[in-house]
């Protein structure tokens, strides 16, 4: 009997579940948006209810569409939004408080204050990180003090911390496993990067304590077994999301690189087995780790991508649904190019930039404007915050000839002409452009047996289509020095 692995793909905005069959063709599938909370200016927060019953919702939908296909479920992979930050009760299995989401900024004080401490090269050279709210540790410090009686319980070992994959695997094995991977531990900032375990000087300079951290796994390991769905099974794999990806586009090789366009937008650089640090304020993290060998990587993160056609869809209706963006670019380029710039810094600028207090701008505004334009630049600022993160990379010495690009831009072929044209690189989209789901879901296959290895996952990734660079080199070279110009006056405007 043919059989299928189910990939649960906790994201941003939604959560979904996947089946794919073991030569990494999707079955079957399920997905529910939630709602997202807003509190204050610069805070995002989720209900980790939410996450948690669309999670088990999505997944018994489709462990049901694979046992009617034919092909049962025999292993579950986790893959998740990175950084959120959910604190809980050992014994209910109750949230303090909601999940503090990765793009929330209110701990940018916090992070101000330790910088002026001079910690900040300790914890690049531990963790591979900038000091920033992004990531997590900030953020378990937040609730810590601010929910009343938060700190005494967590010293007392009362509580426990997550991300959102361990507040997962918590809740699917009935509070019997209280665990996380590499890939997830290493985006809290309390990581060190070559012992690969939780760093005292990390945790003191953050204010954690060690008693509410879950143990830490590997990605491809035993995260015991689902007792919370319909089908008991194993979980096999986890892997932050933008590893997933990584892993399901086989960037299995130093040099190899993807770029995954969701809610945000993350280019990840394999480096091999070994950390490499950037001059240029790109991050350090585990690619992966499998047998006790851990996969390097470095990763540039912005923070507002597909999160644009959000905006303009649900708070500026210029757009029915995201896929009329390309339509609607295509109107505006036939218009000509009307020198409209969007800065998306809706809750800063990630890298290169980490600046927290920048936000959002438009430049080039004429009457002539209408809301195609709109559309075009939201889709060009991705490109353009791209090109920033690549520009980095090659300040660092490192010259990328090709990017395998997925998410659900990717679709949009306007945009990937786009890219490629202001990269001046080939781009690649993959077949499956689901690589985040299917990542993980193979590395639970690869865990349980079924498959070989890496070998096997490279011989499963197919291209879809090449877009090669047709742009002229002085329209390009236009092009770029109006969004350096509208980068500089968002800063400037701002007191940066």
């Amino acid at each position: 009997m043919q059989e299928s692995y189910i990939a649960i793909d906790q994201g941003t905005t939604s959560s979904r579940a996947i089946a794919f069959d073991r030569a990494g063709n999707p079955i079957g599938q399920a997905q529910q948006e939630f709602k997202q909370h807003y509190p204050d200016s610069g805070w995002v927060e989720h209900d980790p209810q939410d996450l948690w019953s669309t999670t088990k919702d999505t997944a018994n939908q489709v462990i049901a569409q694979a046992k009617t296909a034919g092909k049962p479920a025999k292993a579950v992979g986790i893959t998740n939004q990175r950084e959120t930050t959910i604190i809980w009760d050992r014994k209910t299995g109750k949230p303090i408080y909601n999940a503090i989401v990765w793009q929330d900024r209110r701990t940018v004080d916090m992070c101000r204050d330790l910088l002026k401490t001079g910690i900040e090269d300790t914890v690049a050279e531990k963790a591979g990180l900038v000091v920033d709210p992004y990531f997590s540790a900030s953020k378990i410090a937040w609730i810590l003090d601010h929910v009343d009686g938060a700190r005494a319980r967590a010293e007392a070992g009362k509580l426990a911390f997550g991300t959102v994959d361990t507040f997962l695997i918590w809740h699917l094995t009935g509070g019997k496993v209280h665990a996380t991977d590499a890939t997830n531990a290493c985006r809290t900032s309390l990581y060190n990067l070559r012992t690969n375990q939780w760093d005292e000087d990390l945790l003191k300079i953050f204010r954690v304590p060690a008693a509410i951290l879950p143990e830490i796994r590997d990605s491809a390991a035993d995260f015991g077994e689902t007792d919370a769905l319909d089908q008991k099974l194993p979980i096999r794999a986890v892997l932050g999301d933008q590893q997933a990806a990584a892993v399901g586009q086989a960037c299995f090789t130093p040099g190899s690189i993807k770029s995954t366009y969701g809610t945000g937008c993350f280019v990840i650089l394999n480096t091999g087995d070994r950390p490499v640090f950037s001059q240029h304020r790109l991050l350090t993290t585990v690619g992966y780790r499998v047998v006790g060998k851990t996969s390097y990587a470095l990763e540039g993160s912005i923070f507002i991508a597909g999160a644009v056609m959000q905006w303009l869809r649900d708070e500026l209706k210029m757009i029915e649904n995201t896929a009329a963006s390309g339509r609607m670019a295509e109107q505006s380029a036939r218009k000509g190019d009307g020198g409209v710039y969007l800065v998306p810094a809706f809750t800063g600028l990630g890298a290169p930039y980490w600046d927290a207090d920048a936000r959002g701008a438009m430049f080039g505004l004429t009457r002539n404007t209408g809301p195609a334009d709109f559309v075009r630049a939201g889709l060009e600022s991705v490109v353009y915050q791209t090109r920033d993160l690549f520009a980095a990379m090659t300040q660092d010495g490192i010259r990328p000839t090709a990017v395998r690009v997925d998410g659900g831009m990717t679709l949009n072929n306007w945009f990937l002409q786009f890219l490629t044209d202001i990269l001046r690189i080939e781009v690649h989209r993959p077949k499956v452009t689901e690589t985040t789901a299917l990542g993980v879901a193979m590395l639970a296959a690869v865990e349980i047996g079924d498959l070989s290895g890496f070998d096997d996952m490279t011989r499963l990734w197919q291209a879809d289509r090449h877009f090669t660079p047709a742009m002229a080199a002085s329209e390009r070279a236009r092009r770029l020095a109006g969004w350096d110009q509208a980068i500089a006056r968002t800063r400037m405007r701002l007191g940066a």
